[in-house]
């Protein structure tokens, strides 16, 4: 009798979260929610107000405790072992409060001394450079544009290098020039190797840059793929043929899923 053939080995995970269930009193936020980001992948959580997205991401975080589920980050055991998980991330909330009155500088070496990070002056001005602000490190955070200041936040997040980088809608409220650029550091973080979890409402940086994407609504993952494998997916359902107009796009999948009806 030939000899069982091995399984071949799955996909090594930044990122993997079962059975994710996140409740505030009587409401469920988050329910059973299972994903997991790919080394080296940009994966896009996607999902309109209220689906349950900054939730899950938060107990990713460890900024919300779960009522049940597991998550595992880089390998560590998040639940089990908090601060070692922390230590592998880096996180970008959607509104970043830094102390406004002070400079670029300033505001890195701080975080880079919370960090554990030893950097130079020269250093941080050097990292400053490869996001177009060298030239802004005397200035105070307050003072700086909207992409500036989500371009030096993204800065902030990754001084450690930490191999999973959770972004909640970086791009939220940026012009397509600032959107652009903010794209292109994303990409090219996964070319250094990390890997990358974003939450976004705009359907054209899910099909720009992720390599797939997860749609939540009431607390649910309600199907997961790639944006072009999700088109192919539902491009017969009725509810997404309803309201295509031409050619199905990622857009009509995700208002086919989860509704017309506006969202607060």
């Amino acid at each position: 009798m030939a000899a069982a053939l091995p399984h071949a080995a799955g996909p090594a995970l930044a990122l993997e979260v079962t059975g994710l269930r996140v409740t505030y009193g009587s409401t469920v936020a988050v329910d059973d929610v299972a994903l997991d980001v790919r080394d080296g992948e940009i994966f896009g959580l996607l999902g309109p107000n209220g689906a349950g997205k900054t939730s899950a991401l938060s107990a990713i975080e460890g900024l919300v405790a779960p009522d049940a589920g597991d998550i595992t980050i880089c390998g560590v055991d998040a639940r089990a072992h908090a601060l070692k998980a922390k230590a592998q991330m880096g996180v970008q909330l959607q509104t970043t409060s830094f102390h406004s009155d002070l400079t670029l500088l300033e505001i890195a070496r701080l975080y880079a001394g919370l960090y554990g990070v030893s950097l130079t002056a020269q250093q941080i001005r050097d990292r400053l450079a490869e996001i177009n602000l060298q030239t802004e490190a005397s200035r105070r955070f307050r003072t700086l544009s909207g992409g500036q200041q989500q371009r030096f936040s993204l800065l902030i997040a990754t001084l450690h290098d930490p191999p999973l980088v959770l972004l909640d809608e970086p791009t939220a409220g940026l012009d397509p020039q600032a959107r652009r650029q903010l794209w292109d550091r994303i990409e090219r973080f996964c070319k250094e190797g990390r890997s990358i979890l974003l939450t976004t409402h705009s359907m054209e940086e899910a099909q720009a840059v992720c390599e797939r994407v997860a749609i939540m609504d009431h607390g649910r993952v309600l199907t997961l793929d790639s944006p072009r494998g999700l088109i192919e997916a539902h491009r017969n359902d009725p509810r997404v043929r309803e309201v295509a107009h031409g050619e199905i796009t990622l857009e009509d999948v995700f208002i086919g899923l989860t509704g017309r009806e506006l969202r607060d």
